[in-house]
């Protein structure tokens, strides 16, 4: 199994991914002759020190949304990964989701947290397992939790009683060797967000040597993981100048457009880590719910800028 994938729907809202604007957004992502989706959406907390996780029914996408969407990306003739997300109300980063270790009075934040997370995975697991997905992702860059190993491999456990298919976890690019329960998931998931240039506008040799210093440093922790695939849960780069020095950037709104640099960060991965035989694919950041209406944004979205025609020429040739 390779995965030619992209990540769909995160920014949709309730009602959103039955529209006729979703579905022309499906089939175009579709048209690249990729194989994979995963089906991003996000239930709050109401800030990094909550314990409980609780839909906004003004926004949340409702259970219909979803079950909707992963019928339509089947529909294409795409397998689907269930990703559902937890982000703080707040907006404070979900990494940053943590509590002290010690009991306050009868309150042990940490078990009543992961049970409101249990719980709530085992939610969409659910829905994951009735509709069919072909894979289920257990979490996303929850870097304060992670070191809480029963308190996941608990959570797990639960999941894997609900549904039978494959489970990842995308933690954070460079914390891949800092998990504790790898043996837990069936694939190594990693926002690979990398820097890969040095300046703006960087060549796409520099870029290489770049990736080149990465593979060497997840092969290492595949094998250690005994082959265990690495899957790219999140990769990507706005079409903005300098972005491929922090492709994670999302804020810097004065950057002015480049779809030259962004399209050879997509390059320069796709070339790098195609052949590699312990990497199992990528699900790149993002692919909006409805396509933009300005080609010229700066934002994650390839539709219409150079790097769709690139994803394009590799997700429509075989693999060796």
């Amino acid at each position: 199994m390779f995965i030619k994938g992209f990540t769909y729907g995160y920014d949709g809202r309730r009602g959103m991914y039955g529209t006729e604007e979703a579905r022309r957004s499906m089939e175009r992502m579709a048209a690249l002759g990729g194989n994979w989706t995963a089906l991003a959406f996000a239930v709050m907390q109401d800030s990094f020190s909550s314990t409980l996780i609780r839909p906004d029914y003004r926004f949340t996408v409702t259970d219909r949304d979803v079950e909707t969407a992963v019928q339509r990306l089947h529909g294409l003739g795409l397998k689907v990964c269930m990703k559902p997300m937890v982000n703080c109300a707040d907006g404070v980063w979900r990494a940053h989701i943590d509590f002290p270790e010690c009991e306050w009075g009868d309150r042990d934040y940490w078990r009543d947290w992961f049970s409101s997370y249990t719980a709530f995975l085992c939610h969409y697991a659910e829905i994951a397992q009735d509709t069919g997905c072909e894979m289920f992702c257990v979490g996303c860059e929850m870097l304060g939790t992670e070191r809480k190993e029963a308190s996941w491999r608990d959570a797990i456990r639960e999941v894997r009683k609900i549904y039978t298919g494959p489970l990842v976890y995308n933690t954070n690019h460079g914390k891949e060797a800092s998990v504790p329960w790898w043996d837990a998931v069936d694939l190594i998931g990693t926002s690979a967000y990398y820097r890969v240039a040095s300046v703006p506008g960087d060549s796409l040799e520099n870029m290489k040597a770049a990736w080149d210093a990465q593979k060497a440093r997840l092969s290492e922790i595949s094998k250690a993981h005994g082959g265990k695939k690495i899957l790219f849960m999140e990769i990507g780069c706005r079409s903005a100048r300098g972005c491929a020095m922090m492709p994670y950037d999302f804020s810097h709104r004065e950057f002015p457009f480049d779809e030259e640099e962004q399209a050879r960060f997509y390059e320069s991965c796709l070339e790098s880590m195609w052949e590699e035989d312990w990497f199992g694919g990528f699900f790149w950041w993002d692919w909006g719910t409805n396509l933009p209406r300005m080609r010229e944004n700066t934002g994650f979205s390839i539709a219409g800028k150079k790097a769709e025609q690139v994803i394009k020429r590799w997700y429509q040739k075989p693999r060796p």
